[in-house]
């Protein structure tokens, strides 16, 4: 599976620099998540593959997209492993 890192993410409604995806940016946060709502390590990670591979999927035929498009498609498919974690990915600005 390609790492997609050609994919356009655009940032905030434009108002920040467009970047490439970033695998490893997305597997990180969806870890973090998963931790912080107390899934054990390894479940963690397991789930972050699953996330990340899930999107990498998604992204295929996108050249851009933007990063809420990318929090909708993960957070869709984390519910369906650990909706405690989802709600956390999906809400991290507002619990900041």
């Amino acid at each position: 599976m390609a790492d997609n890192e050609t994919t356009v993410i655009i940032k905030r409604k434009g108002q920040r620099p467009t970047e490439a995806f970033n695998r490893d940016k997305l597997h990180q946060s969806i870890v973090a998540a998963s931790l912080s709502a107390r899934a054990p390590d390894g479940q963690a990670d397991t789930i972050a593959h699953a996330v990340t591979n899930y999107v990498l999927e998604w992204l295929e035929s996108r050249p851009e997209v933007t990063s809420h498009d990318i929090r909708l498609v993960a957070t869709r498919h984390l519910r369906a492993h650990h909706p405690d974690a989802a709600y956390l990915y999906e809400q991290h600005r507002n619990i900041l």
